[in-house]
């Protein structure tokens, strides 16, 4: 946990586990399917890892493609996941 792209993936990812956690021991059934986690989960150790090898490298455009990365793995999670739908 060194550097800003360790953070930033780790705290999307906890998110994307509460929400998993949160969901699968609500009473109600979900839509969701485990597999519908996969993608961003991989998206936050790709951004982390490409990242963090622009930053050793001192590559500015796999910094920015790291960024692109978990931007997109954010998007998702709100698209496809909707972690603020509310069933009254």
């Amino acid at each position: 946990m060194q550097t800003v792209f360790d953070w930033l993936a780790i705290a999307v990812f906890a998110g994307l586990t509460v929400i998993f956690l949160q969901r699968s021991a609500g009473e109600t059934s979900t839509a969701d399917k485990i597999w519908h986690y996969a993608p961003p989960a991989i998206g936050c150790a790709t951004s982390n890892y490409i990242g963090n090898t622009g930053l050793e490298d001192n590559n500015q455009l796999m910094e920015i493609f790291s960024i692109a990365i978990l931007a997109l793995s954010i998007f998702y999670i709100f698209q496809i996941i909707k972690p603020f739908t509310h069933k009254n």
